[in-house]
């Protein structure tokens, strides 16, 4: 739809598919649609950098600073307890703590503690999605003093913990390894692109 072509005069053609026409090749030239017709602009870096706060497994993209477990309680009480429960027990939202040991059972309980593969993603729920009424509000080192009060809860961090990047990407949680990974060979097998047999097995 993009190919810039000539139009060519046809019998049939109606204004409206001349517009369709034009319209398709402003949307598929930002350069021009913003230089010629002043529409949008380029995102700067600071908006970019804005949007780009998804926190990977590994910790990629934690930000500096840290947080405490104490402080943690207080933004938790004020934050977070009217929905979870004043100990994470749950409310209205989530269960947050206990559950260990349940997994296999009929009525597994799936909370941090006991579900949860990583400390990072944690962080990452919280800071993106986080209060619900107002997410994306609580400052960095909010998060990592929540996050470090939500692992307290559940026996991952003493009382006194100073909660940072390190501390996350370090701490082994319960279930780590009670994932496995997908293993259709449509998302993990090289495909063939030469020579291929007929029949693979």
């Amino acid at each position: 739809m993009c190919n810039q072509r000539r139009l060519r005069s046809r019998q049939g053609w109606t204004r409206l598919q001349v517009l369709a026409i034009g319209l398709g090749a402003i949307l598929c030239s930002p350069a021009l649609a913003q230089s010629v017709y002043h529409i949008g602009r380029a995102a700067t870096p600071a908006e970019i950098k804005a949007w780009d706060i998804d926190v990977a497994p590994d910790g990629k993209n934690l930000p500096a600073g840290e947080g405490s477990v104490r402080r943690g309680a207080e933004v938790y009480l004020a934050k977070c307890a009217a929905c979870h429960g004043k100990n994470g027990e749950g409310g209205i939202g989530d269960r947050l703590v206990g559950g260990a040991g349940t997994l296999a059972t009929p009525h597994p309980v799936k909370t941090v503690g006991s579900y949860w593969q990583f400390a990072t993603t944690l962080f990452d729920y919280i800071r993106r999605a986080m209060p619900l009424d107002a997410p994306q509000s609580l400052s960095d080192v909010d998060v990592y003093s929540v996050s470090g009060y939500v692992l307290y809860l559940n026996g991952l961090l003493p009382e006194d913990a100073v909660v940072g990047a390190r501390t996350l990407t370090s701490l082994k949680m319960p279930n780590q390894d009670g994932f496995i990974g997908d293993t259709r060979p449509d998302v993990s097998v090289l495909a063939c692109t030469h020579n291929c047999p007929r029949n693979p097995p």
